[in-house]
């Protein structure tokens, strides 16, 4: 029975949730949140991979295959005019503080993008 998937920490959950090519495809390719968060802090913010699997909560392995994978969905939608919708994974969005009235350096929020502090 393999282990059971770590939840990745994300700081970024982009505004825009589709790409679509000039030239209509309806085939899609589908970026959890993870992945973006790893094309944002290694090709983005120009991050090495220690720190990027650092601030993601992830060992540098897992890093690598998230953003390899990442890497190859993205290729594969502009290569090949398919649509790209960001969305889904297993993550915990953290933010910097001013959400709420605790005194806590990171406010860390859950999918729905709830504080589990204040509910804000």
């Amino acid at each position: 029975m393999p282990r059971p998937k770590k939840c990745r920490k994300v700081g970024f959950i982009p505004a825009n949730n589709y790409f679509l090519p000039k030239e209509k495809n309806n085939e899609e390719v589908i970026l959890n949140i993870e992945e973006i968060e790893a094309l944002r802090l290694s090709d983005f913010n120009m991050l090495d991979q220690d720190e990027a699997a650092k601030s993601m909560d992830v060992s540098r392995g897992t890093f690598q295959r998230i953003l390899n994978l990442a890497r190859y969905k993205t290729a594969d939608a502009i290569l090949n005019g398919k649509i790209i919708r960001i969305g889904g994974g297993d993550y915990e969005f953290i933010h910097s503080l001013s959400c709420c009235k605790y005194n806590t350096k990171v406010c860390i929020c859950k999918k729905d993008g709830i504080c589990m502090h204040c509910s804000k």
